[in-house]
Order: C-alpha cells, then sequence, then structure tokens
C-alpha cells in the first residue's frame, strides 16, 4: 500500500520554529518528526511514500531525497498553491497506475502515534469502507464555569464542564476510485471530503483506537514532548538522525 504523506503547510502556530525551517523536519527528540512517521510506517510495511511539499518544500526534498537512506523509496508532488488536506490527493490519480481495489494510506505529515496501521488497514478491507477515517477519544474541560440563562435569569451552573468529542486523527485508508471526486489542484479538505462521501452514499467508517497519538501543532505540543520524550519515543528514535550526514 502506497502512503501519501501531507507536509506542505506553514506551519504557522509554530513559529519561530517554522519561519527558517518547515513543519515536516522540526525536530523530535534528535530527529525530523517526518523521519519519525516514516519509519513507524516502515515497520508496518510501508516501502512506497508520496510526499505533498508547498512551502519550503524545497528543503523536505533535500533532506529526505528519494529516501534510500531510510530503505524506502519516496516520491514528490508539489503544491504550486495551498490544496488543503484532501486537495493533494487529486494529484496522484493520474500518476500511479492503481488497481481498481487498491487502497491508500493519507497521513497529516505532524502525527506522532503508536496506531497499529496494520489493524487500521484490516478493519478498512474487512468493512469494505470506500473511507476510513482514524478516530480518537478526546476530552476538553471548559476552563469556564458556564452559565444557563433565560430571560436574563441563571437557572443553573456548571463548573468548569468536561466534555468528550470523537475527533479525526488525520489519518485515513481510502479506496483510489473515491479519488475522481476531488476536483483536480482545487483546496479542499477532509472534513469537506467526508461531508461529500456521505452526501453521495458512500461508505465511511470511524477506526476507533486507544494508542497513543498527538498532533504537532502549536509550541506547547513541542513542550509537553520533550517533557517526558522516552514516552513518545522508541530507544532508536532516541538517536540522532543519520540523514544529517548526506
Amino acid at each position: 500500500m502506497r502512503a501519501l504523506i501531507l507536509a506542505g503547510g506553514k506551519g504557522s502556530r509554530l513559529r519561530p520554529w517554522t519561519i527558517s525551517v518547515p513543519k515536516p523536519l522540526i525536530p523530535i527528540g534528535e530527529r525530523p518528526i517526518m523521519e519519525i512517521i516514516i519509519k513507524r510506517l516502515k515497520k508496518f510495511g510501508f516501502r512506497n511514500f508520496v510526499v505533498s511539499v508547498g512551502y519550503m518544500g524545497e528543503l523536505v526534498e533535500a533532506f529526505f531525497q528519494n529516501g534510500e537512506k531510510l530503505g524506502v523509496k519516496i516520491d514528490y508532488i508539489r503544491e504550486s498553491a495551498p490544496l488543503g488536506t484532501a486537495g493533494p490527493l487529486s494529484l496522484i490519480i493520474n500518476r500511479y497506475n492503481f488497481k481498481p481495489d487498491e487502497s491508500i494510506l493519507l497521513m497529516n505529515g505532524d502525527i506522532l502515534t503508536r496506531i497499529n496501521f496494520k489493524e487500521l488497514i484490516s478493519y478498512h478491507e474487512r468493512n469494505n469502507y470506500d473511507l476510513t477515517v482514524a478516530v480518537k477519544k478526546f476530552d476538553f474541560q471548559f476552563p469556564y464555569g458556564i452559565l444557563k440563562i433565560k430571560n436574563k435569569i441563571i437557572n443553573s451552573v456548571a463548573e468548569k464542564p468536561l466534555y468528550h468529542y470523537d475527533v479525526s486523527a488525520g489519518i485515513y485508508i481510502l479506496k483510489v476510485g473515491i479519488l475522481k471526486l476531488i476536483h483536480k489542484e482545487k483546496y479542499f479538505n477532509m472534513p469537506q471530503f467526508i461531508e461529500l462521501l456521505i452526501k453521495k452514499r458512500r461508505k465511511v467508517g470511524a477506526y476507533v483506537f486507544k494508542k497513543q497519538w498527538l498532533a504537532v501543532e502549536e509550541q506547547a505540543d513541542l513542550e509537553r514532548i520533550n517533557i517526558n520524550l522516552e514516552s513518545w519515543l522508541s530507544r532508536d528514535e532516541l538517536k540522532p538522525s543519520n540523514l544529517n550526514n548526506h
């Protein structure tokens, strides 16, 4: 199965890091986050990667090159303008000789996770879904007391209530047949694509997992990881990257 990694964003919420370094090269410990992602996927049998690049994409390509040093094959697609989280899929449909029943993995390039990709793929195939969304349980505690008011009279108060949500983990398995629904080189996000598939009565499934997961989107996320780096990275991943020497 081929994996498409989205690595074209500006990472504006990670500034000042991303002023001079593209988000995929932001270090987690001693290694760029995208190197960690690729190596973890490799352990589950992935060998062919497509990386969608945009902002400072030339630095990403120069660092990872064709993937040979990681023991994988990396191709690149270039976004001349931002295409969102689903738009880049339109650039690969005619580029590869996909089989009619083939599926691909789509993954945001800022995710650290211990999800079992083999189980995710098996779940997708077993249920014959057109799209499978990896789903994570997310708890959010509101930092204030919530008031219920009617006619300027307070009826109740909930002090810092805790809400429970099912959120997309930014990891998807898609049948290649649905890619034709995406307009070529148009900005298109995954929530829009999911809504379109539901409207067209395609099978969209949820794979709920409990394994470790974090989208590295803000400075606070990096700080959270670095506080307890050993819990996020394996012993091998704690070692410096050997890609720095090419």
